[in-house]
């Protein structure tokens, strides 16, 4: 089995258009999994088939509590507008982490940020969409790791296939 190095949680996600492009985001970055709570998505999902595809790629799991699914390895970084968090521009990422974000119309309950090993924002005026959220955190991440993924090659892979654009 595959150790979980990097984790996404989601509080009673509301919209599977907002879960679908979560899913999008995970595969993008290299997300292992992501867990959600809640009974809106389930309900929601019946009318909706988008997000299909992504699922089936990565684990989606169901679990009653975010707080008890966390591999012991991985710290709980809270990702809300919350006062004395930190703006995610100065925030250095550990290595595993589980990233908890809540509903698109709430917040995290404070038992959760409480056991929180960080809770960061995104500094902008007004609150993001989930997904929206969840790109940029990822993003973030992925531009301060060390890792060297900017290739030529990367963009054939990733690219639709209309897209044969060469920059000259």
């Amino acid at each position: 089995m595959k150790k979980i190095k990097v984790s996404i949680g989601l509080t009673n996600p509301k919209s599977p258009s907002n879960v679908g492009a979560v899913m999008r985001a995970a595969g993008c970055y290299g997300i292992d999994t992501v867990f959600y709570t809640g009974k809106r998505y389930d309900r929601a999902i019946k009318f909706y088939t988008d997000t299909n595809d992504a699922i089936q790629r990565i684990p989606f799991t169901k679990v009653t509590s975010l707080l008890t699914c966390v591999p012991k390895q991985l710290k709980i970084v809270c990702v809300e507008l919350a006062e004395g968090a930190v703006p995610l521009p100065e925030y250095a990422h550990p290595e595993f982490a589980l990233y908890l974000f809540g509903p698109e119309d709430g917040t995290l309950k404070q038992e959760v940020v409480n056991k929180a090993d960080a809770v960061v924002y995104i500094p902008t005026m007004g609150c993001m969409n989930l997904a929206a959220t969840v790109n940029v955190v990822l993003y973030d991440r992925l531009a301060k790791s060390n890792l060297n993924m900017a290739s030529d090659a990367l963009i054939r892979q990733s690219r639709d296939t209309n897209n044969r654009v060469k920059v000259t």
